[in-house]
């Protein structure tokens, strides 16, 4: 039989579906479908989901790996390696070693972005210049 002050102190802990919402600018949507993907596991009581601690540090890392681009299979691998049992050093380590190659691509992507950037202003300065130049100008040009 559980205890009645258990119960209390699990329900303070708890957040619903809305205050989930709330607090991480997410839609019940998502947490429903990370409840799918099985990266949340909410206590479910009826049509009521309530999470716990647990599932807020989980969505805390898991829209922090979304926003370094970590598909939702690298989030729940690492998600997964949690309970190894050696204070989360395989955990640390494989998260460390994920986050090196993902900087590396960033870095790679942003190299790439620049130089886009950089393409981009060099046509529009080119194309200004043939917007503001005389029509004897252009005439000549053609």
């Amino acid at each position: 039989m559980t205890d009645m002050t258990d119960m209390t102190d699990q329900t303070e802990e708890t957040l619903s579906i809305r205050e989930m919402c709330d607090a991480f600018d997410v839609t019940p949507r998502t947490l429903r479908f990370y409840e799918q993907k099985e990266l949340l596991f909410p206590i479910r009581r009826g049509q009521r989901r309530l999470f716990t601690r647990r599932d807020r540090a989980r969505l805390t890392l898991i829209l922090r790996g979304k926003r370094f681009g970590f598909s939702l299979e690298d989030i729940r691998q690492l998600l997964d390696l949690y309970h190894m049992g050696d204070q989360q050093r395989t955990q640390l380590a494989r998260t460390y070693d994920m986050a090196k190659d993902r900087l590396g691509e960033m870095i790679a992507q942003r190299d790439e972005l620049n130089s886009a950037i950089s393409e981009l202003e060099d046509q529009i300065a080119w194309v200004e210049r043939i917007l503001n130049a005389p029509a004897e100008t252009q005439n000549a040009a053609e």
